[in-house]
């Protein structure tokens, strides 16, 4: 089921520019990177293919239905498959970003990271917007076997790294996706600016505490 109703697509069309342009001019993603997903009674909107997020036409956005199927607009991105897979087990999401941000691939390339959570809980936030961040394996941009890897993962977490890749992020509402797939980027960055160092993670405890206080 979908809060978004028909009546509302025009404004969700506005919200994926508007953000894709955010995320773009902050350098979150490059050149014809990253893509946005929100979905619809109907479908999905998703930005087209091979389109800057940075310059993203509302009107020009595609709309594919429940199959992929192209109902109206560009032709969708190449990876929409990983949202409609993300989608499939995540039944409360309602908006995907994916993106290539610097910080978070450079995590996902890391050979000792523990693939079944990626980064420590070093602040409230990232344990509040992100919680959990597995990796999934490698596979080619484009290649299916992808899908079915996130499926499998996204059943755990709203928040992945696809290794040598980048983030995916599902949310209830796309202000939510946005919101932590930033604070998932932030998070990298200090991630790798305390390598080497000894850190000190919130406790278990007090992770506890911060899922009870502030449900995702």
């Amino acid at each position: 089921m979908t809060n978004h109703t028909a009546s509302s697509e025009r404004e969700l069309r506005e919200q994926i520019s508007m953000h894709g342009k955010s995320l773009f001019d902050r350098g979150l993603t490059g050149g014809a990177t990253g893509n946005i997903s929100v979905r619809l009674p109907d479908g999905l909107l998703v930005t087209p293919t091979n389109s800057c997020l940075g310059r993203i036409d509302p009107d020009r956005i595609s709309k594919i239905d429940s199959l992929g199927n192209l109902i109206s607009g560009d032709k969708p991105s190449k990876e929409a498959f990983l949202h409609h897979a993300m989608y499939s087990v995540r039944q409360e999401s309602q908006a995907i970003v994916h993106l290539h941000s610097t910080y978070s691939v450079a995590v996902s390339c890391l050979a000792d990271a523990n693939p079944d959570n990626l980064m420590p809980p070093m602040t409230a936030y990232y344990v509040m917007r992100v919680g959990r961040l597995p990796l999934v394996p490698y596979f080619a941009p484009g290649d299916r076997l992808l899908a079915e890897a996130v499926a499998d993962h996204a059943q755990h977490a709203h928040s992945l790294l696809l290794a040598n890749h980048g983030p995916v992020v599902a949310g209830k509402t796309l202000d939510a996706a946005v919101y932590a797939t930033e604070e998932l980027e932030e998070t990298a960055k200090l991630f790798l600016m305390l390598q080497g160092h000894n850190i000190r993670p919130l406790s278990e405890a007090q992770c506890q505490d911060l899922r009870e206080r502030f449900p995702t």
